[in-house]
């Protein structure tokens, strides 16, 4: 396999989940020391390491899938009367649980977990949608704070046909109220809206604004601290710069 048929499973190589053949395809490139898989590998490794860290897993916990199982009676016993003893405790359970009024407190244990599948799904489609602006042939890498003694720092990812992806650290959360709002500044034009975002606790911040963007005729990308709502032009001072050269 060539360079560019590889290029698609860096990031994969450099998180441990890459599949056969690619795996060991990718592994006889770095071993003669090819440059174009070298340099991938480094972009790769460095994304994946930025990208630990913004995801926590959204398992379950131990005490909320025990008490989801022993809601419907699930128990494991080692032998012997093991199949009888779980279906009366199943059993016993569902009437205590039914007639003792705990419909409500089952419902909403589900809920919860139900939320946390949702959040993490939502969270593997936006780490999809930044692999691919990070994997698009055209995109564009433009950095911001560089060389300042005051926060923010970090990258700006452009791509004509797949949009705009910003990853920052030391970004404050906004305040209760407040929200951070991206801008695209196009070339003699006005400031136009890109999408509202909260930076993590740890001051760490991941944007991405979908869509086509005509790099030629775009200045910059900004940053402001505005109104949770949102504006329609920038009010407050510009956080963050990233000027196309």
């Amino acid at each position: 396999m060539n360079c560019e048929e590889l290029s698609d499973h860096y990031e994969l190589y450099a998180m441990g989940a890459a599949g056969e053949p690619e795996k060991s395809e990718i592994r006889e490139h770095l071993n003669r020391g090819c440059e174009d898989c070298m340099a991938g590998m480094k972009r790769a490794r460095s994304i994946a390491s930025f990208l630990g860290g913004t995801a926590p897993p959204a398992a379950p916990s131990p005490k909320l899938r025990r008490r989801i199982l022993a809601s419907v009676g699930v128990e494991q016993r080692r032998f012997g009367w093991a199949p009888f003893l779980a279906m009366a405790t199943a059993l016993s359970l569902f009437a205590a649980f039914y007639f003792s009024g705990r419909e409500r407190e089952f419902a909403l244990t589900a809920t919860s977990l139900r939320d946390q599948l949702g959040r993490q799904n939502v969270e593997l489609t936006r780490m999809s949608e930044a692999f691919a602006i990070l994997n698009g042939p055209d995109t564009t890498t433009v950095s911001f704070g560089t060389g300042k003694n005051t926060p923010p720092k970090g990258r700006v990812f452009m791509n004509p046909a797949q949009g705009v992806l910003l990853f920052a650290s030391n970004l404050p959360q906004a305040p209760k109220g407040k929200r951070y709002e991206m801008w695209v500044i196009p070339k003699g034009g006005k400031p136009v809206p890109a999408g509202l975002f909260q930076s993590e606790s740890d001051g760490t911040a991941m944007h991405i604004q979908r869509g086509s963007l005509d790099l030629s005729a775009t200045a910059a990308v900004a940053v402001t601290l505005e109104d949770e709502a949102g504006a329609l032009e920038p009010t407050m001072p510009t956080l963050i710069v990233a000027a196309l050269q």
